[in-house]
């Protein structure tokens, strides 16, 4: 039986910062599985949340904590392509951001989660970091960037990696 990110992510839901001095050790394991500089849970960690699912399953990543970083990862795909428990969502924070052409900035990533896949709608993505927990949240359509195919596709008398 095969798991998806997306299912592997689910059992994340819930996961939060702990203010104040305190640090979530989940998080923290997530932040420094690429990256040695984080020492509070208190920032960006949608991209190390997305690259720690992908490593439990041994799938393409990022290894970066920037989120716009997963626009070079795996197989670019439309949104009406995707499959929710396989894609991964690129979306901007705010819908006046600049555009995918701007690696170099902010943005957020998480796994694509289903919601309806025509303009004017809601992407609901299972992300880490969405008020600073993981959880399913849904985003309008405008801040989309890309999304990204993490799975090549194989029959099943194959193994799927």
């Amino acid at each position: 039986m095969q798991i998806t990110a997306y299912e592997l992510a689910q059992r994340f839901i819930g996961i939060k910062e702990i203010n104040g001095s305190m640090d979530n050790p989940q998080i923290m394991s997530m932040l420094r599985l690429d990256n040695s500089w984080p020492e509070h849970d208190e920032v960006a960690w949608c991209s190390a949340f997305v690259n720690y699912i992908a490593w439990l399953l041994r799938l393409p990543r990022s290894k970066s904590l920037a989120a716009r970083s997963w626009l070079t990862v795996g197989e670019p795909i439309s949104l009406e392509e995707a499959i929710p428990g396989y894609d991964v969502v690129i979306i901007k924070r705010k819908a006046n951001d600049p555009g995918r052409e701007v690696l170099q900035y902010q943005g957020h990533v998480g796994f694509f989660a289903g919601g309806f896949k025509i303009q004017g709608s809601d992407i609901h993505i299972l992300g880490g970091n969405q008020n600073n927990t993981v959880n399913v949240t849904p985003y309008g359509w405008d801040r989309l960037l890309g999304v990204r195919r993490l799975y090549r596709e194989f029959n099943t008398n194959e193994a799927p990696f």
